[in-house]
């Protein structure tokens, strides 16, 4: 039987990391938490590496040691202590990082508190020692999950930074879109390498750059080598990078952040368009494009409601002369943007997640 693993995402694009496990064959998805952020797979310890470097819509992978119900710290104890540490080595240190959810009377510091004790009593019952807690530089963590009362223990294979770190961003926007969310917008749309792919609002080009990795098949730990998982492993995996030619384009408004994009695209090897612009005027630059992939400013970064409205009214209005198959655009601004998508693009799907403690809408438009 095949280990059990979680990994953690965007809270309702679950289904686009279950796609991205499955597609990838890295995994068989066995229970998807919808608006939870978590997506359980069987996989194989051997894949932890791979797992790790190669998926771009996850934020964590974390190795399944035990999952029950849990109404209150004498559960956590109970379950926690019923787990078989003695895998982690004498001398290794650890700290356990703990999650809550939900209506509780007690905290997640004292479910973490709760838990590190019974962590070093099933080790001081298995090996005779007492296992040092580091909770700065730990060498394994133990990972608790409490959701409502679904209580879950593992092995962070990731480490305390998530996936969402590329490193790659030698230039750093002053409003950065996740990584991990930039990759599931672009799954969701569908785009492939042969066709075209346009931001109209690209900042430092987070999403062009994903889809760049994506269609390259550029792993995770080209630029990161800072995973927990070398703890248990040797070496990172190696993978077989593909050299096709990409249509990538990126409109700024600001030159400032056109040239942040240029240093990471000479970073990462991979070199989109870059026009400065307005996102209002897209045919000023192409006549057509296949797909657009997006996140515009939403009213807390730009204030006045009055300029969102003309700003998504312009965007809309000329993505609509020039896309040809698919737009998909985030942001938190829903009634405006669906008021101006209705005019323009009146097909169109929303999906609801939260991102950056908002509730956005991820909207797909079909031209």
């Amino acid at each position: 039987m095949k280990d059990v693993f979680y990994a953690t995402c965007p809270p309702g694009l679950e289904f686009v990391a279950a796609g991205e496990i499955e597609g990838k064959g890295l995994g068989r998805v066995v229970e998807v938490r919808e608006g939870k952020g978590r997506v359980f797979f069987r996989s194989s310890w051997q894949n932890v590496p791979r797992l790790n470097c190669l998926l771009r819509s996850v934020e964590r992978i974390v190795f399944l040691l035990g999952r029950e119900r849990a109404e209150g710290l004498e559960d956590v104890y109970r379950i926690v202590r019923g787990i078989d540490f003695s895998f982690i080595r004498p001398e290794w240190s650890f700290a356990v990082r703990a999650t809550r959810v939900g209506e509780h009377d007690f905290t997640s510091i004292d479910i973490g508190r709760v838990a590190g004790k019974a962590v070093i009593d099933s080790y001081m019952e298995e090996k005779g020692v007492r296992l040092r807690v580091n909770l700065d530089e730990p060498d394994v963590i133990v990972r608790c999950d409490l959701i409502d009362d679904d209580f879950m223990v593992g092995i962070d294979t990731t480490g305390d930074v998530g996936l969402h770190k590329r490193r790659y961003r030698v230039y750093q926007h002053p409003a950065p879109l996740n990584p991990v969310l930039a990759a599931s917008l672009v799954y969701l749309s569908g785009w492939s390498p042969t066709k075209s792919l346009l931001d109209p609002f690209c900042g430092s080009g987070t999403i062009l750059f994903e889809a760049g990795m994506i269609a390259r098949q550029i792993p995770i730990c080209r630029f990161r080598k800072d995973f927990a998982f070398t703890r248990f492993f040797d070496s990172l995996p190696e993978v077989e990078e593909k050299d096709v030619e990409l249509r990538l384009y990126g409109i700024e408004r600001f030159r400032k952040h056109l040239e942040g994009a240029r240093a990471i695209a000479d970073y990462t090897g991979i070199h989109p368009v870059f026009l400065e612009g307005l996102a209002e005027r897209i045919e000023d630059h192409l006549e057509r494009v296949d797909f657009i992939i997006t996140n515009p400013p939403y009213g807390l970064r730009i204030g006045k409601k009055k300029i969102i409205e003309d700003l998504y009214s312009g965007f809309l209005h000329s993505a609509s002369k020039v896309l040809e198959e698919k737009a998909v655009v985030i942001t938190a601004e829903r009634e405006i943007f669906e008021r101006y998508a209705e005019e323009c693009f009146p097909d169109f799907l929303r999906y609801d997640v939260k991102y950056g403690g908002l509730l956005t809408g991820v909207y797909v438009l079909k031209a």
